[in-house]
């Protein structure tokens, strides 16, 4: 599987998550293990292109797959977003939060509050930096326009 445009090369058990196996066996710890269910979006990852949560998604369905985590990223319009409008408090959800935002924003250039709101609310930050994620979408959304 491809993990941050990198080959690699796992033998793994068919029960294993995507989380367990980035965390656990590639040392890649940006995805956050929360709920482990699929309701807060700390592991969120991005997949062919699609942000997912990992701690849903088998290891090997991601075979022939394109995997990106936060790791991934490299100085992402979103990410610098985040810092300049403040968009975290404890920090433990950022991960995720950054890696939707970064779908988002690459798929919908033009999107709605609503569709925004919509993206925004699959992921959950406890120490409420809702309003300063979407003021980030959106100033990096500005930027895209001009």
């Amino acid at each position: 599987m491809e993990i941050n445009k990198e080959p690699h090369i796992l033998d793994v058990r068919s029960a294993d998550t995507l989380l367990y196996v980035l965390r656990n066996r590639l040392g890649l710890t940006g995805a956050k293990p929360g709920c482990l269910n699929g309701d807060c979006g700390a592991c969120t990852v991005i997949v062919d292109g699609i942000p997912l949560k990992s701690c849903i998604m088998l290891v090997v369905e991601g075979e022939g797959k394109e995997i990106t985590t936060i790791e991934g990223l490299h100085n992402t319009p979103i990410q610098q977003a985040f810092i300049e409008q403040f968009a975290f408090q404890c920090g433990y959800c950022t991960p995720g939060f950054i890696m939707n935002c970064h779908a988002l924003t690459e798929k919908e250039h033009r999107p709605s509050k609503e569709k925004i709101k919509e993206w925004l609310s699959s992921n959950i930050c406890r120490c409420t930096s809702y309003e300063e994620i979407e003021a980030a979408v959106l100033s990096v959304l500005k930027d895209k326009q001009m």
